[in-house]
């Protein structure tokens, strides 16, 4: 009779048995030490694949930069955010169209919009002219961003999710019309952490007429940590509470170097500590940014040229001269390795008078924020240009839904409309003058490529070296992406379509 262990034995799989051997067990347990030892030192070095797309992040570093999923194109991101919903077919969407149907019904179309009864159909409100040397046509509303077309890549087939301004600004800039969701840019930098050592990685600059409609949601962490909040600050205001009031800058310092020296002795006390680590780099990101910020902010050492091109020296139109030293705030920015600046063109909900919400005056309202946006905006894009920057930085102009092609009845404005608008994107890996997706002939629905804006902002992702299927974080047991269960990169944006 055999044994009851030697009759287990046989029915044990070849690898089973192996392990039963005592001279096996220990040459193959050496082999599996020695591996994951290896695995230990790349994993260090970086050099491993994430099996998920939560990054790898140090509490005490959580702003160092980190790799992408694969080599990235661009390196850091300028986003220009106009809100209030800028009309696409008085800036880039041509639709000749509406010239000949000017003051007549839509056949067919809504009794009704958002806002109350349609009116007739409007012709564009600004003469349209070809540009460059790809020869689109864009409007004579912006003439100096309309000098940099053959830079851009245009999408006129977006779409979004609501046509209120708040949620439509949640959908844009977090891919979900609900509060507490991730921003794009927190996104951003939770991956790839930033390049600057004395300045947040995620910097929001408000129009100087105030925040957007749906505020800080735009630049908010949501359900990320809150090291990957945006940092407002503007030429008008920069951060809050930098400095601390009636202490001379020697006590100060010395302040702070007593609580470098009792942080640090705590921190190594309690090692696993990986909040109090994570507080820790943030006070200690706020003391740099005492030094550091009043350089950036010092807007004096620009010379004259420069203020000039940005229009910054404006003398009659003080809100074009603020947003056009934001503008020069960008680029220093920029130029420091800060990671993310989103820059807002347009305040909150005022019946179009501080954004383009052109419900009743367009053109008179349009004529005002026109003149704002255009010429700082531009010189923002030349001059990263001109200093090489735009070879890594990604420029995205946005807004978050497009208008109607027909004034709202007894007023002089066009109403919300998310079937079909227009952004673009300029610089690092995007294919310049090319111009994707078509509305129908009158420019209210996209008919041609249509794209939600979750593909949008899949392909900023992809510029900068991050697959959007694998961005994700883990909140209340679901794994959340910012372009929630769909997305896709727009290749034909790209210059080289991988």
């Amino acid at each position: 009779m055999k044994s009851e262990s030697l009759m287990n034995a046989e029915q044990l799989s070849a690898a089973g048995r192996v392990l039963l051997d005592r001279r096996g067990f220990l040459a193959e347990s050496a082999t599996a030490l020695g591996s994951m030892a290896l695995v230990k030192l790349l994993s260090g070095d970086g050099l491993l694949a994430a099996e998920g797309g939560e990054p790898q992040i140090d509490p005490a570093r959580p702003y160092a930069a980190r790799r992408p999923h694969f080599p990235a194109r661009a390196k850091q991101v300028v986003v220009i955010f106009c809100a209030g919903a800028v009309s696409q077919l008085e800036t880039w969407d041509y639709k000749p169209e509406l010239i000949k149907w000017d003051g007549k019904p839509l056949p067919g179309g809504p009794a009704v919009t958002f806002q109350g009864p349609a009116g007739n159909l409007a012709r564009p409100q600004y003469e349209f002219r070809p540009r460059g040397q790809t020869g689109k046509w864009v409007s004579d509303m912006i003439p100096h961003l309309a000098e940099l077309t053959d830079e851009m890549a245009f999408v006129h087939s977006l779409t979004s999710k609501s046509n209120t301004h708040g949620p439509a600004e949640n959908f844009l800039s977090t891919g979900s019309i609900l509060d507490g969701f991730p921003s794009l840019g927190s996104w951003v930098t939770y991956a790839l952490g930033s390049e600057s050592e004395d300045l947040p990685s995620y910097v929001a600059i408000p129009d100087p007429r105030g925040v957007p409609q749906n505020g800080a949601n735009n630049w908010g962490p949501g359900f990320l940590p809150a090291a990957f909040q945006g940092t407002t600050m503007s030429s008008k205001q920069m951060v809050r509470h930098l400095a601390a009031a009636g202490v001379s800058g020697g006590a100060d310092e010395a302040a702070r170097s007593l609580l470098r020296r009792m942080n640090a002795r705590h921190l190594a006390a309690n090692p696993g500590d990986s909040g109090l680590a994570a507080r820790i780099a943030s006070y200690e990101l706020a003391g740099r940014m005492q030094l550091s910020v009043p350089g950036i902010s010092d807007l004096s050492t620009e010379p004259a040229h420069i203020l000039k091109m940005y229009g910054a020296d404006d003398a009659v139109n003080a809100d074009k001269a603020a947003f056009a030293k934001n503008c020069i705030l960008a680029r220093r920015l920029i130029e420091k390795g800060v990671r993310f600046v989103q820059l807002f063109n347009g305040a909150y909900a005022s019946g179009g008078k501080l954004n383009w919400d052109g419900h009743n005056a367009l053109k008179e309202q349009y004529d005002v924020h026109a003149g704002i946006l255009d010429q700082p905006a531009a010189a923002l894009i030349r001059d990263l240009k001109q200093r090489g920057l735009l070879e890594d930085t990604l420029v995205v102009w946005c807004t978050e839904f497009g208008r109607m092609p027909f004034f709202q009845k007894g007023s002089f404005g066009r109403d919300h409309n998310p079937d079909g608008f227009t952004c673009w994107l300029a610089g690092a890996g995007v294919k310049a003058g090319v111009s994707h997706g078509v509305t129908d002939e009158l420019g209210r629905k996209a008919i041609e490529d249509e794209h939600p804006l979750y593909h949008f902002n899949a392909t900023i992702l992809h510029l900068l070296g991050l697959d959007f299927e694998k961005l994700s974080f883990e909140h209340n047991g679901v794994q959340r992406r910012l372009t929630n269960v769909e997305g896709k990169v727009i290749r034909e944006l790209l210059a080289h379509p991988v």
